[in-house]
């Protein structure tokens, strides 16, 4: 076990009670990247976030630079939207950046806004997080106060305001379509893509950006060090640090920033510095790599890296930088069920599939718990599944408008495929599976095939 010794970049205040404030954020070098950004061009600060090749820290890991330049040219007005609506199971990295450190998040807003060419912005915050909210606001004030943001910052001429939103609490709107139609004031339902792409018709049908909170709090350590040392962090397709929120059945669990693409699943989970190992000195049942939508993984996953190709091809993913850990005591019914839950609640109804499947696989979960169940409700379970996303391949085949649904399917395929005898033991009886279900994750050796190898 190996542990990266890459400094701390977007969490280095995170052990400063007093981060927050705009004194202590300038007394470390805070609004020093915009100073810089603004000495250049728009085009040279997009050219240096593509040289860092920074990908999105939200869950679609797409390049920031590159994004920026799908705004159709010498289209204005156009807009930045920072999605602060983490929401996803075991997921609350964005949380921490926006209590603890709300001025590099907001100076990172700055950089991309001049980089884009945005005089609006708007910061979308989850309707729970109290705390992000008071802090954001606070640091906003601070920051117009000082004339960080408004007219004419420090002295330049560009200009730019930024609006703090929090929403209602929905799920949903953590895709990128919903969450505009949510800041337009109507119900958070996801638009169709094409046309609704929002680089070219976003917020009030205008181009706009919709970026990540970690995704923009990367930003002003860029611009001060340069794109290249950025690029000099992480592995060969996943440059710089990430942070990962790390919970479930560990000893340790937190949030914690690691080189990108070089530390392992087994250094987080067990390094002391990080995770500490399974709490009561366990046995590592299965852990999820990248919040509740993606395909669980176990024992024989624990040396992949935290690089989003790696983690791909063996059949999951990054997703939302979420590691939840489940050990040998985990009943894997109970816990398959907790996170169908969450997804049938939290669907938004537009979709067929998605509405009445999530319901569905919900209902008969529970039946089965509830010692109702038949052995052939194990096989119907992935029936289900199967019409929401035909044969829950990896990456997923889209039947909705947004992934929502799919998501829904990767804790069913998950737990059945891998601890079927679970499963068998609540309905009383073998349980025989006919639906095709593909995707490395889901497919990989069962639990007592493994043992039998060892």
């Amino acid at each position: 076990m190996t542990v990266s010794n890459a400094p701390a970049i977007i969490t280095a205040r995170f052990g400063d009670e007093a981060a927050y404030t705009l004194d202590r954020y300038e007394a470390t070098g805070g609004y020093e990247g915009l100073r810089t950004a603004l000495a250049k061009t728009p085009a040279q600060v997009v050219e240096e976030v593509k040289t860092a090749s920074l990908l999105g820290r939200g869950g679609a890991g797409f390049p920031a630079g590159v994004k920026w330049g799908f705004c159709p040219p010498g289209v204005f007005p156009r807009y930045l939207v920072v999605n602060g609506d983490e929401s996803e199971p075991g997921t609350y990295k964005d949380r921490l950046l926006m209590e603890r450190d709300p001025h590099q998040l907001i100076e990172g807003v700055l950089i991309a806004c001049y980089a884009v060419g945005c005089s609006q912005a708007f910061l979308y915050v989850r309707g729970e997080m109290a705390l992000a909210q008071e802090r954001i606001a606070q640091a906003l004030n601070d920051a117009y106060a000082k004339g960080y943001v408004g007219k004419n910052i420090l002295g330049s001429d560009f200009s730019v305001d930024i609006v703090l939103h929090w929403g209602a609490g929905a799920y949903i709107v953590g895709e990128e379509t919903a969450l505009i139609e949510s800041l337009e004031g109507n119900r958070g339902l996801p638009r169709l893509k094409p046309p609704f792409f929002p680089a070219a018709k976003g917020l009030y049908l205008q181009p706009t950006i919709v970026n990540n909170v970690e995704t923009l709090a990367n930003l002003p350590w860029i611009i001060t060090h340069g794109g290249a040392a950025f690029a000099a962090l992480g592995a060969e397709n996943s440059k710089g640090m990430r942070m990962f929120a790390v919970s479930g059945h560990v000893k340790k669990p937190g949030v914690y920033e690691v080189e990108f693409g070089v530390t392992t699943f087994r250094d987080l989970l067990y390094a002391p510095v990080y995770g500490g190992g399974i709490r009561g000195d366990h046995q590592l049942k299965a852990f999820i790599p990248g919040g509740a939508s993606a395909p669980w993984f176990y024992e024989e996953h624990l040396d992949l890296p935290l690089e989003a190709g790696a983690v791909s091809k063996a059949g999951s993913m990054l997703g939302s930088g979420a590691v939840v850990v489940m050990d040998e005591t985990t009943d894997m019914v109970r816990a398959c069920l907790r996170l169908v839950r969450f997804f049938a609640r939290e669907s938004c109804g537009k979709c067929t599939p998605c509405r009445e499947g999530t319901g569905w696989l919900e209902k008969i979960l529970e039946r089965i718990l509830h010692g109702e169940g038949r052995p052939e409700d194990v096989n119907l379970l992935l029936d289900v599944c199967d019409n929401i996303s035909v044969g829950m391949a990896w990456p997923p085949r889209q039947t909705t408008i947004c992934p929502l649904g799919q998501s829904a399917t990767t804790p069913v395929a998950s737990a059945i495929m891998r601890f079927k005898d679970e499963f068998e033991a609540y309905v009383g009886g073998p349980a025989e599976i006919t639906v095709k279900v593909l995707g490395p994750a889901f497919v990989g050796p069962r639990r007592e095939e493994a043992s039998a190898d060892a």
